[in-house]
């Protein structure tokens, strides 16, 4: 496959312009959505799952998972080409439109503003947030490993998210807009979605989903 990085990346420049930072989401929110993407027989098929989740009470309603021939290489900075066409297709599925979606991975919290919260968000036209388990890229200031504490992500003099202490002694997660959502409310939402989890409900529960995790299996169960 040939891949023109400079087209892609003119491509990201022009869709980041198109990044909204506002929030644009129903009010009150009742149903909100988490995605997880992952890969199976070494990289050849990219598994994307999509659950939707009642809110406030954060219960399970409705989950898909897409399976689909991977079409793009890993190249790092261009993931969301690689991860969007498998989530399209969960997307598809869907029948409880989310008023919220949670994005496992980076919203603009990229080096050219347009992770894969960002990207789908632009596609599907949804508000979404980055929820992602590493930095790709800005600078913070150190936190103490404990739950609550935030910190703001910078890159070249901006802000391009916050650095979230989750848990007591874990990793933070860094959280940013995607689309149609603002820095305050994309921290405000991922805090309301915590239950004692390292990760929010939406995305930990699209996690479970796509690999068939305890959790997942508990529900299938019990239902």
């Amino acid at each position: 496959m040939s891949i023109n990085l400079e087209q892609l990346k003119q491509s990201q420049q022009q869709l980041a312009g198109q990044v909204k930072l506002t929030d644009e989401f129903s009010s009150p929110v009742k149903l909100i959505g988490g995605t997880d993407v992952g890969f199976e027989d070494d990289g050849r098929i990219t598994r994307a799952a999509i659950v939707i989740l009642t809110y406030p009470q954060l219960v399970l309603v409705e989950h898909h998972i897409a399976r689909i021939e991977t079409t793009f290489p890993y190249i790092p900075g261009y993931l969301s080409f690689r991860e969007y066409p498998a989530l399209l297709a969960a997307w598809q599925q869907v029948e409880h439109k989310p008023d919220l979606l949670f994005v496992d991975g980076q919203g603009i919290a990229h080096p050219r503003r347009l992770g894969i919260a960002s990207h789908l968000g632009l596609l599907l036209d949804m508000p979404t947030i980055g929820v992602a388990k590493k930095r790709l890229c800005g600078q913070f200031q150190p936190i103490a490993k404990v739950a609550g504490n935030v910190t703001a992500l910078i890159d070249k003099q901006a802000q391009i998210g916050w650095v979230l202490q989750t848990k007591n002694n874990c990793n933070p997660l860094f959280i940013s807009p995607g689309h149609r959502v603002s820095f305050d409310s994309a921290l405000k939402w991922v805090n309301l979605c915590l239950r004692g989890y390292r990760l929010p409900e939406p995305t930990r529960w699209a996690d479970a989903v796509a690999s068939n995790k305890p959790l997942f299996k508990k529900f299938c169960h019990d239902n």
